[in-house]
């Protein structure tokens, strides 16, 4: 007990003679403190980028897969990268729409056959247009000889090159980068309009809407053209 009480007035007597650390001491040693801490940057918020073409379902406008859109240009890209895929939606919906009008007409019978002066489609290779209306349109397409399949890609490539080299329907001689190469540069409009026809936001809307319900029915067609009976909708041919 001797030797506690001893002890406790050691240290009563030491802290008597310790220095007083003055305000300003402390203010700095705080400062030091903070400087050596790293600063950890806020979490930056993306901004929603708005999508063009919800779908008009019954009442207000609904926006399918606007959780994927929200990814696509925040988390996994940006506006251009959503400006890209509206481009390759809205050329998608263009060649559906050819393509069911060319199995649409196949089908009901109208044909090159009928309506062409030429007989054949190949003279070389002996394809006559009569020949290709009696096949159904898959096995008609896989009659098309090389040649033409190449003059159809070759027709595709043309158009495709023609958006990246051009803008607003002049080609880009003074650009380094070719306008379709750059950031939001691929939009699917390739400046052609020959009517000057006025380009509305419901123009617009109607033709990617076309489009979607193009890709749905050739999908359709092609699947019960090639698999009988595996879409069970009644069909006009």
């Amino acid at each position: 007990m001797k030797l506690s009480l001893s002890i406790l007035a050691l240290a009563t007597a030491a802290n008597a003679f310790t220095a007083p650390v003055n305000q300003p001491q402390l203010a700095a040693l705080k400062m030091a403190d903070e400087a050596a801490e790293p600063e950890v940057p806020l979490m930056k918020v993306a901004e929603k980028v708005p999508c063009f073409g919800a779908t008009p379902l019954i009442g207000e406008p609904k926006f399918i897969g606007e959780n994927y859109w929200d990814k696509i240009t925040t988390e996994w890209g940006s506006a251009a990268t959503g400006q890209f895929v509206q481009a390759a939606e809205l050329k998608h919906g263009r060649s559906a729409m050819i393509a069911t009008v060319g199995f649409a007409f196949h089908k009901l019978g109208f044909t090159l056959n009928n309506i062409s002066p030429h007989e054949y489609l190949s003279v070389t290779q002996g394809v006559k247009f009569a020949d290709l209306q009696a096949m159904s349109p898959i096995d008609a397409i896989h009659a098309v000889p090389p040649e033409g399949l190449a003059q159809m890609f070759a027709a595709i490539t043309m158009v495709e090159i023609f958006e990246l080299t051009h803008r607003g329907g002049k080609l880009a001689e003074d650009e380094t980068v070719a306008p379709g190469l750059q950031p939001g540069g691929l939009t699917g409009d390739l400046g052609w309009n020959p009517l000057q026809i006025k380009v509305t936001d419901r123009r617009r809307l109607v033709e990617l809407q076309n489009g979607r319900a193009a890709m749905f029915a050739i999908s359709a067609w092609v699947a019960n053209e090639a698999v009988s009976g595996s879409v069970p909708l009644p069909l006009p041919w």
